[in-house]
């Protein structure tokens, strides 16, 4: 199912399809809950952090220039780990001063 938060003006259909009951639910739910509370109730976040990876990985090269596909793999693994290199440069390092 779909994990996709309503606009916060959202009013509920009037209808009664599949679809326009489960959006409603998912209103109610969400003024129950509020809206931080539902994110994280429902996984949203990690959906989010997701995408953005994903997003990040894609800017390294939308397409796999090898055929095979344990080949494939490893240019994967290559892109994650290049990710990860500039991950690491671009996180601060604190440390408590005391």
């Amino acid at each position: 199912y779909a994990i996709i938060p309503p606009r916060k003006n959202a009013k509920p259909w009037k209808d009664k399809q599949a679809r326009s009951i489960e959006r409603n639910e998912l209103l109610k739910t969400v003024k129950r809950l509020g809206r931080s509370l539902w994110k994280k109730w429902s996984g949203y976040h990690r959906r989010s952090l997701v995408e953005t990876k994903m997003h990040c990985i894609k800017l390294l090269g939308d397409k796999l220039s090898t055929r095979n596909f344990n080949s494939q793999v490893n240019e994967i693994h290559a892109r994650i780990a290049v990710l990860n290199k500039f991950t690491e440069l671009g996180r601060p390092h604190t440390q408590v001063v005391s």
